[in-house]
């Protein structure tokens, strides 16, 4: 499809590129591997030990394979272009991580205020309950209201209620089935 678009006389063509086409995360995530393993002690070991090497070959065959005579130019260009790649392989690597931890940061922000709100939503709720369970009847109330009302009206009550007999008030019905 791409091909028919390119053949087309009425659409304009996309941009020409020689540069091969890198993709950014890609890169930062690999400029992150070799900023973490710069910062390893066994990068140090092992640059130690080619350094050794180095000029142990270079003092010590000097008739020879003589590539770097003493003032080790070579050595100091191949040091100063590492750290020309490594310095900025660094901070993009920082960056990146600046950048995951501003991600986490707003998360972290956002679940607060999420848990703030429930936990102000929550608070609201619970008064609410404490007022309403404020305004419910205890049995205790009831009672009290209850004799009170007997106190006042006396025979009234009594004769409005519908008589049981002594046995019922005391104990409740066995059901049967049950010991």
């Amino acid at each position: 499809m791409a091909e028919l678009r390119a053949r087309r006389l009425d659409q304009p063509r996309g941009p020409r590129r020689l540069a091969p086409r890198v993709d950014p995360d890609t890169f930062a995530r690999l400029s992150e591997r070799i900023a973490r393993f710069l910062g390893t002690g066994r990068f140090l070991a092992v640059q130690t030990v080619l350094v050794a090497v180095w000029i142990t070959l270079n003092l010590v065959l000097v008739m020879y394979l003589r590539w770097d005579p003493y003032p080790f130019i070579l050595l100091n260009l191949a040091f100063s272009t590492q750290a020309a790649y490594a310095a900025p392989l660094i901070l993009l690597a920082q960056n990146r991580q600046d950048d995951r931890d501003r991600v986490a940061l707003e998360e972290d922000r956002a679940r607060a205020e999420r848990t703030k709100a429930d936990t102000e939503y929550l608070a609201r709720e619970l008064a609410a309950l404490r007022l309403s369970v404020g305004e419910v009847v205890t049995r205790d109330f009831l009672r009290s209201e209850l004799s009170r009302l007997a106190e006042q009206r006396g025979p009234e009550l009594d004769a409005a209620q519908p008589h049981r007999p002594a046995t019922d008030r005391r104990t409740p019905p066995r059901r049967p089935g049950r010991g």
